[in-house]
C-alpha cells in the first residue's frame, strides 16, 4: 500500500514537471517567434520609433557670424553668446531640505553678483518657484487619479532667476554658487543660449557698421551687416542628438563654416573726432541733420563717415545714410565742377573778368542772385578767380553761358566724361536713386531741360549730387587729377588671414590737364585765405576747399538751406579730403561758419594726432604763466601727459587709478587727488572727465552709456554713489 502510494505521487510529480516543461517550451517558442517578428517582420517600424525616442535628426549648428574690424584691428562689431538663466523646480533631483538649506546663501551670492535684485527678492523668487511646482504637481496628481484629461499649465519648469542675459564668464561663476554647484538634475539650473551682436565702441559709426535682426538667423538689417550678410553669416552645420544612458549628447554630422571677418577702412579715432565735431555743430545750430566724411587722398579709404539725424530737441543719432541719400542740389561746391569744365575747354582763364554789378543778373525772365545782393554793393567787374573766392552765382552763370549757351550738351557731356555720373557700387545698401548723381542732358525727356537750366546748373541747382560724389571729385583735385572711388571695405579675412583684398578703383585717371588742375587748386586755396571760407583757415597748416549754400526744394518751392564745405588738407601735400554737410540749420546759413567750422575741427584734430611728428612748442614767455586745464580721469594717463609737458603737479597719494585734478594757484601747478567715488557696486562720479575715460569707467561697471555733446562731463543722469544696477542706461552730458 505504501509502495503504491509512493508510485502515484511519483507519477503526479512527473506529470506536473512535464506540464511545466511544456509551458516553458511554449513560452520560449513564443519569445523566439516574437523576437523574429519584431526583428524581421516589424523591424523597420520599431527601429524608426526607437530613433524618434533616442535620436533627434537634422538639427542645425549655427556658425559664428564674422566680426567687423576698424583699420587697425579694433573691433567694431562682434558676436557674443549670452545666456538666460532658469530653474526647473520640477527636476526630479531637487530635494526640499537641500533647497531650504542653501536658499539664503544662494540669494546673497546672487544679489552680490547681480544687484538688480536684493537678497530678499531673490529668495522670494526661488521660494515662490518651489511652492508653485508643488501646487502644479498636486494638481497633476489629482487629475490623474480622477481620470481627468484636463491639462495643467506648468510654469515652474521655466522660472527665470536673473533678469538680464549673462555672458559665459558670469555663467561659470554662477555655477559655483551654493546649490547651483550641483549637477543640473539636482539644482534644476538650466540656460537658454542666445547670440547677441555687440559693438565695443557703442554708437560709433553705427549707421555704417549697421545692425542685425533680433532673430540672429535673419541676418543684417542695415549698413555693412546687411551689405555683406552672406559673407558674415557663414554656412550652418548639421548634428543629431542621441539619448545615451538617459542623457542627450550631440553628434556632429557636418561642421559649420564660420562667416568671414570684414576689415574696414574706418579709423576709430578719426570717426570719433568727426562725430563729436558734427554733433556739436548740429546741436548748436539746431539743424535737422548732417553728414561728415573723411577720405584718404591717395588710397580712397574712408577713415570716417558719420550720418546724424535729429531724434529729439538737441539729441542726434545715426539714422539715414546721409552721405549717399542727400539727393538734393549741391549748391556752390558744384561751381568748381563748372570752373574745371570752362578752364579745360578754354572758355575762360582765372583772370578773365565778368560784370556783376550789384549781384543781380536777369536771364530769360529769371534772376540770378549773388548771396549778398541785398547789400546793394556795386562790384563792377570781377575776375573768375575772385568770383570763385566770393562764391558769386553771377560769375559762374556768365562763365558757363559764354562757352555753352549755344551748345549746352557739350557742357553736360564734359561733366559726364569726368565720371561724376558713373554708376558706382557702394559698400552700403541703398534704395532707389541713393548714391547716384543725376545731371540731365538737354534732350532728356524724363527730366525736361528748361531755358534757364544751364546758368542755374552752373552754380549747383537743377542737379542732384550726393555728398559722396562731391567728396570723390574734390579728392581727385587733391590727388593730382586722379579721381578714385571712396570705399569702406578693405578685406575679407579668415582666422586673421586675408582671403580677399580690395584695391583702389580708379574712376577717372585724369580729370583735366595739369595746367587746369593747378589753376583750380590755387583758386580753392584762395577761397580759404581770401574768400567765403576764411573761417576754415588754420594757423597750423594750409587748407583748400569750397563753401556751398543751397536752398532745399520741397513741395514745389524751397524750404530751408543745405550748407556744405568740401576740401582737403594740408593743401600743399594733401593727405585727407573731407566733406561736411548740414541740412536746415537755424540762423543765417553759412557754408564757412557752419560746416566749415566742423571741417576745421576735424582737420586740426587729425593733423595734431597723426601728421605732427613733434609737439608744437608754446612761446617761452607763456610756458610758466599758463596752467593747462586737466580733466578728471585716469591717473596713469594724466601723470604721463603732465610729465611730458614738464608741468609741475602734486599727487596726494600713491597707486591711484582714478583721480580728480585741481589747479594749485600757489605753486602754479596741478594737484591730483584720488577719486574716492569709484567703488565697487556704486555708480562712479564721472563729472569733469573726458568722454573716453567716462565711458570706459561706466561700461566697465556694467552700465550702458548714452553720450550727449563733447568736451568734459558736466552732468550724469544717475547720481554718483547710488546703488549700481548692471545693464542700466546712464546718460552723460558734456559741455
Amino acid at each position: 500500500m505504501a509502495k503504491k502510494s509512493e508510485g502515484a505521487m511519483k507519477n503526479v510529480a512527473v506529470s506536473r514537471y512535464g506540464w511545466i516543461v511544456f509551458l516553458l517550451s511554449f513560452i520560449f517558442i513564443a519569445v523566439i517567434v516574437c523576437i523574429f517578428k519584431i526583428k524581421y517582420a516589424e523591424g523597420s517600424k520599431w527601429r524608426e520609433l526607437g530613433k524618434l525616442e533616442t535620436v533627434k535628426k537634422d538639427r542645425e549648428i549655427r556658425p559664428n557670424r564674422g566680426n567687423i574690424y576698424a583699420d587697425d584691428g579694433r573691433l567694431l562689431a562682434t558676436s557674443e553668446p549670452l545666456y538666460g538663466v532658469y530653474v526647473d523646480f520640477m527636476a526630479e533631483g531637487i530635494k526640499k531640505d537641500t533647497l531650504m538649506k542653501y536658499v539664503t546663501p544662494l540669494s546673497q551670492a546672487l544679489a552680490k553678483k547681480f544687484p538688480d535684485r536684493n537678497a530678499a527678492q531673490y529668495k522670494r523668487v526661488i521660494l515662490d518657484g518651489w511652492d508653485l511646482s508643488r501646487k502644479e504637481l498636486a494638481e497633476i496628481k489629482r487629475n490623474k487619479e480622477s481620470g481627468s484629461n484636463k491639462k495643467v499649465k506648468v510654469r515652474s519648469r521655466y522660472v527665470r532667476i536673473i533678469r538680464p542675459d549673462i555672458n559665459y564668464i558670469d555663467l561659470k561663476e554662477l555655477m559655483t554658487f551654493p546649490f547651483f554647484n550641483q549637477r543640473s538634475n539636482r539644482s534644476g539650473l538650466f540656460t537658454e543660449e542666445k547670440t547677441m551682436r555687440m559693438k565695443p565702441f557703442g554708437r560709433l559709426a553705427g549707421r555704417t557698421v549697421g545692425s542685425i535682426y533680433k532673430d540672429f538667423n535673419e541676418g543684417g538689417t542695415s549698413g555693412l551687416e546687411l551689405k555683406y550678410d552672406s559673407i558674415l553669416k557663414g554656412v550652418p552645420g548639421l548634428k543629431t542628438r542621441q539619448r545615451v544612458q538617459g542623457r542627450w549628447i550631440d553628434i556632429v554630422l557636418e561642421e559649420p563654416t564660420d562667416g568671414l571677418d570684414i576689415k574696414t577702412t574706418l579709423n576709430v579715432d578719426v570717426q570719433d573726432l568727426a562725430e563729436k565735431a558734427l554733433y556739436s555743430k548740429l546741436a548748436e545750430t539746431k539743424a535737422e541733420s548732417g553728414v561728415a566724411i573723411v577720405m584718404e587722398v591717395s588710397t580712397g579709404e574712408i577713415k570716417a563717415i558719420t550720418n546724424l539725424d535729429r531724434v529729439s530737441e538737441g539729441v542726434y543719432a545715426e539714422g539715414n545714410p546721409n552721405a549717399f541719400s542727400y539727393m538734393s542740389e549741391p549748391g556752390s561746391t558744384f561751381k568748381i565742377v563748372s570752373l574745371m569744365v570752362a578752364l579745360e575747354d578754354g572758355v575762360v582763364r582765372p583772370d578773365d573778368q565778368f560784370y556783376v554789378g550789384n549781384g543781380l543778373f536777369e536771364y530769360k525772365g529769371r534772376t540770378v542772385r549773388d548771396h549778398d545782393w541785398r547789400k546793394g554793393q556795386d562790384r563792377s567787374y570781377v575776375s573768375v578767380a575772385q568770383g570763385m573766392h566770393s562764391s558769386l552765382n553771377t560769375v559762374a552763370a556768365k562763365m558757363i553761358l559764354k562757352g555753352y549757351e549755344d551748345n549746352p550738351r557739350k557742357y553736360v557731356q564734359h561733366i559726364h566724361d569726368m565720371g561724376l555720373t558713373k554708376k558706382i557700387d557702394w559698400d552700403v545698401p541703398l534704395k532707389g536713386k541713393e548714391g547716384t548723381s543725376v545731371i540731365r542732358f538737354p534732350d532728356d525727356k524724363g527730366n525736361p531741360w528748361s531755358k534757364t537750366t544751364l546758368p542755374w546748373m552752373s552754380f549747383g541747382y537743377e542737379t542732384q549730387v550726393p555728398p559722396i560724389y562731391m567728396l570723390m571729385f574734390y579728392n581727385g583735385i587733391a590727388n593730382n587729377g586722379k579721381m578714385i572711388k571712396p570705399y569702406l571695405t578693405k578685406a575679407f579675412m579668415k582666422d586673421g588671414k586675408i582671403e580677399e583684398e580690395f584695391e583702389t578703383e580708379i574712376i577717372n585717371p585724369m580729370l583735366c590737364s595739369e595746367k587746369t588742375l593747378s589753376e583750380v587748386q590755387e583758386i580753392l586755396r584762395g577761397v580759404v585765405t581770401d574768400g567765403t571760407g576764411k573761417a576754415v583757415n588754420s594757423e597750423l597748416f594750409p587748407i583748400a576747399g569750397k563753401t556751398g549754400t543751397a536752398m532745399i526744394a520741397a513741395r514745389g518751392g524751397y524750404e530751408g538751406y543745405y550748407v556744405s564745405f568740401c576740401g582737403y588738407f594740408p593743401a600743399d601735400k594733401p593727405q585727407y579730403t573731407c566733406f561736411v554737410g548740414i541740412r536746415r540749420p537755424q540762423g543765417s546759413p553759412s557754408g564757412g561758419l557752419m560746416p566749415g567750422q566742423v571741417f576745421k575741427n576735424i582737420a586740426e584734430g587729425i593733423y595734431t594726432r597723426n601728421l605732427v611728428s613733434t609737439p608744437i612748442k608754446a612761446p617761452k614767455d607763456t610756458v610758466n604763466s599758463l596752467i593747462p586745464v586737466v580733466k578728471n580721469g585716469s591717473a596713469k594717463n594724466t601723470e604721463l601727459v603732465l610729465k611730458k609737458l614738464d608741468q609741475s603737479f602734486v599727487s596726494s597719494g600713491k597707486n591711484m587709478e582714478w583721480i580728480k585734478a585741481k589747479t594749485d594757484s600757489l605753486t602754479n601747478g596741478i594737484r591730483i587727488e584720488n577719486n574716492s567715488s569709484v567703488k565697487q557696486g556704486l555708480v562712479p562720479n564721472v563729472i569733469g572727465m573726458g568722454a573716453r575715460d567716462a565711458i570706459y569707467l561706466l561700461e566697465n561697471e556694467g552700465l550702458k552709456v548714452n553720450l550727449i555733446g563733447a568736451g568734459k562731463v558736466r552732468k550724469q543722469s544717475i547720481q554718483a554713489g547710488s546703488q549700481l544696477i548692471r545693464g542700466a542706461t546712464i546718460t552723460i552730458e558734456l559741455n
